[in-house]
C-alpha cells in the first residue's frame, strides 16, 4: 500500500526504520544537482529498465520514494505495489521542497 508522507514524517520514520530503503526515481542529470543521502537511484523514465531494476529489489523492505515534485514517485509507488511491494512511502512535494540533509556532487 502506497502512502503519501510529509518530509517531517519521512525523516522521523526513516530514523526509526531498520528496514528502510530510500529510492530516488529521478534522472541521472537531476541526481547530479543533489540528492538525499544513502539513496538508491532507479530512473522511472527508463520504462522497462525501471521495472527490471525494481524487480531485483527485496520486497520485504520499506521503500521511501522521491522524485523532483512527488508525481513520478507516486507513480513508482503504484507500480511497485502492483509488483508485490507491500510498503512504499511517497515524499509529498519531492526533492524541490526537501529541507533535510542533501548531498551535492
Amino acid at each position: 500500500m502506497a502512502e503519501d508522507i510529509t518530509q517531517e514524517e519521512w525523516q522521523e520514520q526513516i530514523a526509526n526504520d531498520n528496514n528502510a530503503v530510500i529510492l530516488d526515481v529521478r534522472t541521472e542529470e537531476e541526481v547530479e544537482d543533489g540528492y538525499i543521502p544513502n539513496m538508491l537511484n532507479v530512473d522511472i523514465r527508463q520504462g522497462q529498465g525501471f521495472l527490471d531494476e525494481i524487480g531485483k529489489l527485496d520486497k520485504t523492505k520499506n521503500y521511501y520514494v522521491y522524485c523532483r515534485s512527488g508525481a513520478r514517485s507516486a507513480q513508482a509507488c503504484m507500480l511497485m505495489n502492483q509488483m508485490g511491494f507491500e510498503t512504499t512511502y511517497n515524499l509529498v512535494g519531492g526533492f524541490m521542497n526537501w529541507e533535510g540533509e542533501i548531498v551535492e556532487e
